[in-house]
């Protein structure tokens, strides 16, 4: 299949090279416009439904919304992986994750299905709301609107009815939150002391507001049905009915008669006015009240795109909102990106021309040194473009895959080039008369041999991670497959475009010409070094194998490297404050904090927001605040941070942190081991949960390998107005306990009585208590309740009105309440200790509707590192296997599966010395090292066996020398074309776009150092040592195509001894 496959390639080489051509140009121009992001999709595929539930407390969402849901509606869903739920004062959310690669379309029809087969939920709450899926990192941009010619409910109708419809319509827009949104509300605030003056109920202002609308909500009005308007037939003519109805201002619905009031009117006993429900949120734009919208994008959708159609449809809509300042600026994750992709864009650039030198400089030969140069152009550009058409973003990841991939991509174009220059140089020097296509041919397959046995290998390194599961896998998925695609690529490409490249302009190369003098002296030099190497005593040479045995043996239990972090300029605030506090007072303190924060000066702008937003990613209470904050390009980024931070500690009482966006979104990915085990205690009593908690955390402390165990979960409280109903004192004054709610709730919170339409818009028209009479624990209690019989009560004495603690958030785990008992493990496997824990609860018992359970080292969402280390412990072992079928020799398999964890020490020993030790840039530069010491082991070896073999050379010092001195120039080359390459990446520093390859370029030219040594001093002495029983051929052997030249004749040497 290789001689056909070259032999084709030979063939067709005008056409293979006019294609190359195609693709660096189409390539330029389709990656111009991929898909690009900081971070890949590495998030499960997730289905929330939020329900709004405005004023019930926590314990009344959790009652009347989510559990219902949970258990008619969600629970057995096919494919889910885990249920889990949040219910917090006016918010019920349910999380569905599936399993990875569920179809998310799929997964959301499903959940749709039985949300329309539910029962219709309390009318205490707005349907529910099936959130759009969104990307794993879904925020593209934060927009400030401001203004000081509208108001505050002007400004909210133009973000809800103009400006989100319009942004929610452009692609890949998935979600627009309005924080601070105030929807316009007709409201009709009554008057309890004229009520009760004029003889009137709130019952009787319920009905007139509603039935003055053309529709209302409640099913007992008339306005519930308001009929269709109709149309009239005349002789030629048909003409429809339509109903106009003038309330839509307060001036005229205040003019509405009260019914059964004898003239009376609503203005008479309320006062109506425009306004807005309670707010759950608010946003904080130039130090001052605003609107901040915030845009999530869908799962792939580009960024830059995105950002690119936002900032096009709000220039678009900024003619029709005038005296409406809007600020894209706040954060805006492009503006990263744009100056990463700068970045890299220069340092490839270098890179390259570094890269170039370098070939050229070694191989002496313009035209190989062209034939490698557009060997690698195309297989980068080949594998980017592979990428792109499996839907893969080009990100942070991908981008360090491919690079990782460097190390094999240029030794196969240097290897391939230079081996197929000496051959024909050696067969011209012989006189020989060999045709050039059959010298290409037989050149390139003596390399392709044992090189896909090593690409086998290099595979095997990276299977552990395609074929783990979970977070942390998930999130390094894009970074191998790029890896893969890439050695794959450059395989074939290395077996089409260069075998077409060496015809084309290798196929008259002349004989050898002289090399410089400085170059004979360095080669005289370098073999000096190699034969003195050959002569290394065994002992030492055991020594070092038993270094990489060890080497190899510590492999699976190295820990993952720490979560990558980006130099963003766009820093994201997270504040807390004490359960409670009122969302007047956390806006007092978040623009105080904008005004600091814009006062430092490498700040430019900074926006602000408190709370929840509707259909948000947040689920809050109003005692949490964000801050986004945008440094200038041309601040210190350390000082401008520091300065930052500082103002963020320095607010008393409320705790704080500081993190880039991507840094947030990163959490739960990568880190350290997990080293505890958690015990589930499920239940529906927080107080029996927590007795039953004990109970088992007495039991587990005394397992061995458990520390510090401590039970965790229990709902933060705040206090809260509880109005217990006294039922005897109610039924006295012919009140039931429902009578009483209603009424207080339409008092407190409102009830919406209708709707009405203006400028194809729908606004709510609300009755409710008059400000003032509602807004202290007093004022409640002393609430007038209408009785069925005529009169009024007060609440005091039908009901207890007090301050009690009341939980902030409820979750859900299975659709149940639970607690965990955490065990901290020290001195003992988890697994082992999870076991113990659940023999030793086995014989505990429980109250009916109660259970525990150890949770699983599987649990959704995790990855194994068990299930991890079985895998690599198998790749490692496959490894081995596989090197012995390309040697032939047990022996010889363990020699080099022994050394190739030295080759990597260089670059640990640099990793370590530069504080690298545990980046993930710094682990994807150990895997391009192992596979450049893989290939360059596997192609010597193979050497010296092939010339034992073809030519009938005996074994000895000579031999191995030969087959050396061959693959002395071709090793220097690639070694060095690669340490080029990545030199900018290495110097350039901590810039946007270079946080995870730099650590990665500084451990490749470390991990050179030493697999440069390995392969050239350590190999073959090891070789000479032990490889004299090895078996002398190759699982592919090369049996058509005789020797040519010198290379193929060694001189002399001890005698044979296999």
């Amino acid at each position: 299949m290789l001689r056909a496959t070259i032999d084709s390639s030979i063939r067709f080489r005008l056409l293979l090279i006019l294609g190359a051509a195609v693709l660096m140009v189409v390539g330029v121009s389709q990656l111009r416009k991929a898909p690009a992001d900081v971070l890949p999709e590495f998030g499960q595929p997730t289905v929330q439904i939020q329900t709004e539930s405005l004023g019930l407390s926590a314990p009344e969402v959790e009652q009347l919304i989510t559990v219902p849901m949970e258990s008619n509606l969600i629970n057995g869903v096919p494919g889910v992986e885990s249920v889990r739920s949040d219910s917090i004062p006016s918010l019920s959310l349910i999380e569905l994750k599936f399993n990875r690669g569920t179809d998310i379309l799929h997964a959301r029809q499903l959940v749709q299905e039985r949300l329309s087969q539910s029962p219709a939920l309390p009318s205490v709450a707005q349907a529910p709301q099936m959130l759009q899926p969104v990307s794993s990192t879904p925020r593209v941009m934060m927009v400030g609107l401001s203004t000081n010619r509208l108001s505050d409910l002007e400004l909210s109708v133009l973000a809800r009815w103009t400006i989100r419809p319009r942004l929610l319509g452009l692609p890949g827009v998935a979600n627009v939150a309005i924080w601070g949104l105030r929807d316009r509300q007709l409201q009709v605030q009554v008057d309890p002391n004229r009520l009760r003056e004029h003889g009137l109920t709130l019952a009787q202002i319920i009905k007139t507001t509603g039935n003055a609308q053309l529709v209302s909500p409640l099913t007992y009005l008339d306005a519930s049905t308001p009929g269709s308007g109709g149309f009239i037939d005349g002789p030629a003519q048909r003409l429809s009915v339509q109903h106009i109805l003038p309330f839509g201002t307060p001036g005229k619905l205040a003019q509405v008669p009260i019914d059964g009031a004898h003239g009376l009117r609503l203005g008479d006993v309320s006062r109506v006015v425009e306004g807005h429900p309670p707010l759950v949120g608010d946003g904080v734009v130039h130090s001052g009240r605003g609107l901040l919208l915030a845009v999530d994008k869908r799962p792939g959708a580009s960024t830059l795109a995105v950002t690119r159609e936002l900032q096009n449809a709000l220039e678009d809509m900024a003619p029709g909102l005038r005296g409406v300042h809007i600020d894209s600026s706040i954060f805006r994750p492009a503006v990263y990106m744009h100056r990463a992709i700068d970045h890299l864009t220069l340092l490839v650039i270098i890179a390259g021309v570094l890269a170039a030198f370098a070939i050229a400089a070694f191989l002496l030969h313009l035209r190989t040194a062209l034939v490698a140069v557009v060997s690698i152009l195309a297989s980068f550009m080949a594998a980017a473009l592979v990428l792109d058409a499996f839907g893969q973003t080009m990100n942070a990841l991908a981008f360090a895959g491919l690079l990782a991939a460097l190390t094999v991509i240029v030794d196969d174009a240097t290897g391939d080039a230079h081996n197929v220059l000496r051959r024909i140089r050696e067969n011209r020097e012989a006189g020989g008369s060999e045709p050039a296509r059959a010298i290409v041919r037989q050149a390139l397959r003596e390399m392709r041999a044992p090189l896909c046995y090593a690409t086998v290998i290099i595979l095997l390194a990276v299977v552990p991670v395609l074929v783990a599961e979970g977070l942390t896998a998930s999130f390094l998925h894009p970074l191998v497959v790029a890896y893969a695609l890439a050695v794959l690529v450059s395989m074939v490409v290395a077996l089409t475009l260069t075998p077409a490249l060496c015809m084309l302009l290798l196929a008259g190369v002349d004989s050898t010409r002289p090399a410089p003098a400085a170059i004979q002296r360095l080669r005289a030099r370098c073999e000096e070094i190699l034969a003195a190497a050959i002569r290394a005593p065994r002992p030492l040479l055991l020594v070092l194998s038993v270094v990489g045995l060890l080497g190899v043996a510590l492999v699976p239990f190295l820990e993952a490297p720490s979560r990558p972090t980006f130099r963003d300029r766009d820093l994201l605030v997270h504040w807390q404050a004490p359960p409670g506090t009122s969302l007047a007072e956390m806006d007092r303190v978040a623009t105080r904090a904008t005004r600091e924060l814009r006062a430092i000066p490498g700040v430019s702008d900074v926006g602000a927001t408190v709370g929840r937003a509707r259909l948000s990613d947040q689920i809050v209470e109003t005692n949490s605040s964000e801050l986004w904050v945008s440094m200038k390009a041309s601040a210190d980024y350390a000082k401008t941070r520091a300065a930052i931070e500082q103002v963020v500690g320095g607010t008393p009482g409320i705790s704080g942190s500081l993190s880039t966006y991507e840094g947030n979104q990163l959490t739960g990915v990568l880190g350290e081991r997990n080293s505890t085990v958690d015990l589930r205690v499920y239940g529906q009593r927080y107080a029996a949960l927590d007795a039953k908690a004990r109970e088992l955390q007495a039991r587990v402390v005394h397992i061995p390998g458990v520390r510090n165990t401590r039970v965790v979960g229990l709902p933060t409280e705040q206090p809260a107005v509880q109005v217990a109903v006294n039922v005897a004192a109610a039924l006295r004054h012919s009140l039931k306990p429902g009578d009483i709610r209603r009424a207080v709730a339409t008092d407190v919170e409102g009830l919406i009585v209708g709707n009405f339409f203006q400028q194809q818009k729908v606004f709510d028209v609300t009755v409710q208590g008059k400000t003032g009479t509602r807004d202290t624990v007093p004022r409640i209690a002393n609430m007038l309740i209408d009785q069925p019989g005529g009169g009024q009560v007060p609440l005091s004495e039908v009901a207890s009105v007090k301050v009690g603690p009341s939980p902030v958030d409820i979750p859900h785990s299975s659709i149940s309440r639970y607690l965990d008992v955490v065990a901290d493990v020290h001195g003992r496997s988890v697994a082992a200790v999870r076991s113990d824990i659940r023999r030793r609860i086995s014989g505990v018992s429980f109250p009916l509707d109660y259970h525990a359970e150890v949770l699983g080292a599987g649990e959704p969402g995790h990855t194994s590192h068990a299930s991890f280390v079985t895998y690599l412990i198998a790749a490692e072992l496959v490894a081995f296997l596989v090197l012995q079928a390309a040697f032939g020799s047990w022996p010889l398999a363990a020699t080099l599966f022994l050394t190739l964890p030295l080759a990597m020490s260089g670059g640990v020993l640099v990793a370590f010395a530069t504080g690298y030790d545990d980046e993930l840039g710094a682990l994807a530069g150990m895997l391009a090292v192992f596979a450049l010491a893989v290939r360059q082991g596997v192609v010597l070896i193979a050497r010296a066996q092939y010339l034992r073999r073809r030519a009938g050379a005996v074994f000895g010092t000579e031999l191995v020398l030969t087959a050396t001195r061959e693959r002395l120039a071709p090793i220097l080359t690639s070694n060095a074309t690669v340490a080029a390459a990545v030199l900018p990446f290495a110097i350039a520093g901590d810039i946007a776009g270079n946080e995870i390859v730099r650590s990665m370029a500084v451990v490749i030219l470390g991990g050179l150092v030493t697999s440069t040594l390995l392969t050239l001093l350590v190999v073959p002495a090891l070789y000479v040592h032990y490889g004299r029983e090895a078996a002398v051929r190759l699982k592919w052997p090369l049996r058509r195509a005789a020797p040519t030249g010198a290379s193929a004749q060694p001189q002399g040497g001890a005698a044979d001894g296999g």
